[in-house]
């Protein structure tokens, strides 16, 4: 599973790397269209959540990764085929659709097969994923150098290389057997029957999370483009964000989901989300102020920032999500909460391109500001929630089964 995942995810390094300059070099597409592109196929994307979260109580996870692997497969494939903005739109919705699915999917496959140890399973499955996204950054750092229109079609094929043999390691890995559903926490009985989407309370904290994804898109594209536009920095530096980001999340992403272990270390990560979010938006709002030199150091400055943010929400997004929803209908929750990132991939780019990118220095400072508020605004919320479904707990209290809890605190 985990050597499929990390092929999967270098092919995903790859293209990380490369799509934004592949649509604008390539393609010809410019930044208002390009990011129109990849937000409407983001809207396309969100249903892929909640369908691989529906399909998941009838059919093997195995064979729904299967088939997600495949479709983008043959997404990508078509890319090298494709071109202009419309032909362009449906391709790369498949593409969306297939990767929300399987991150889902992969979701549920850590809620299931770890039980309790889901949280070190999932900081274990990032650092793997990163790792491969490192190898992959690193080889479109090469097609990058080159630059012409052959190099970046290598690099997709590359990508949809990665799918083929994802979906062949998938299909050799022996299905796991049923485990028995965990008893259901106080609260959850009358939720896990009508399913997520009548649950106000967690349909709450999907709506809120959708925001909390905002440095994906601040790595993918908010920082790429403000680079090639609005800084002196060498375009060559757009690789190394990745590799930086990759590197960061091997490295401290076990350690960090040790630090914040359980729903209510999930709550604390959340305050540091939104600091980070704050200072990483603050030094993009100056990396064009000086020349190649200052807009490189304050953008390199900016990729640790918002990683680390990163690192605090993949601790707190994934818990919570977790955490809230009943152990009986937990695929179906975990697919409404998939909607959160796929929201936020069909709005953060336009939002960022069209938004704060057009509105300058102030919109990155409006954004992390407002990312705050988010923080506040959904901790508060889940730590409601937590509490009521604490049985005999009323109040607020320290989590009693989070390892976190009975170790002192790490420095």
């Amino acid at each position: 599973m985990l050597l499929g995942q990390f092929l999967d995810r270098a092919g995903t390094g790859v293209w990380a790397a490369s799509s934004v300059l592949y649509f604008t070099f390539v393609s010809g597409l410019d930044g208002g269209r390009l990011g129109l592109l990849l937000g409407a196929a983001g809207v396309a994307g969100i249903a892929g959540s909640p369908l691989a979260g529906r399909l998941a109580g009838h059919v093997p996870v195995r064979t729904l990764l299967i088939w997600c692997h495949l479709l983008r497969l043959a997404a990508v494939c078509a890319l090298l085929v494709l071109d202009g903005f419309w032909a362009l739109l449906p391709t790369v919705a498949l593409i969306c659709v297939g990767d929300r699915a399987a991150k889902t999917l992969e979701m549920v496959f850590a809620a299931e097969a770890t039980g309790g140890g889901r949280a070190t399973y999932q900081a274990l499955s990032r650092s793997v994923a990163n790792a491969a996204y490192g190898l992959g950054a690193g080889f479109a750092a090469i097609g990058l150098a080159v630059g012409t229109d052959t190099a970046y079609r290598v690099l997709i094929l590359a990508n949809a290389v990665s799918f083929l043999a994802a979906a062949a390691l998938t299909a050799r890995t022996a299905p796991r057997p049923p485990r028995r559903p965990e008893p259901a926490a106080a609260g959850h009985a009358s939720r896990s029957s009508a399913g997520p989407w009548r649950d106000r309370g967690y349909l709450a904290f999907v709506l809120l999370d959708i925001p909390m994804n905002v440095d994906d898109a601040i790595l993918g594209v908010g920082l790429p483009l403000w680079l090639v536009h609005r800084t002196d920095a060498p375009h060559l530096l757009i690789p190394a964000f990745l590799v930086i980001n990759t590197a960061m999340v091997v490295l401290l992403q076990l350690r960090v989901t040790a630090r914040f272990d359980g729903p209510y270390g999930a709550l604390r990560a959340l305050t540091r989300y939104g600091l980070l979010t704050v200072l990483g938006c603050g030094l993009l709002a100056v990396s064009g102020a000086g020349g190649a030199w200052t807009a490189s150091l304050a953008l390199l400055g900016s990729t640790v920032l918002i990683t680390l943010a990163e690192l605090m929400r993949s601790v707190s997004s994934w818990e919570l999500a977790v955490s809230l929803a009943p152990a009986d209908d937990r695929a179906a929750y975990l697919g409404a909460a998939g909607v959160s990132p796929s929201v936020e991939r069909s709005i953060g780019p336009p939002v960022l391109t069209s938004g704060v990118m057009a509105a300058g220095p102030a919109g990155w400072l409006v954004l992390g500001a407002a990312t705050a508020a988010v923080c506040v605004a959904q901790r508060r919320l889940c730590a409601r929630r937590l509490d009521a479904l604490r049985p005999n707990a009323p109040g607020p209290v320290a989590d009693p089964v989070s390892p976190a809890a009975t170790r002192p605190a790490r420095t």
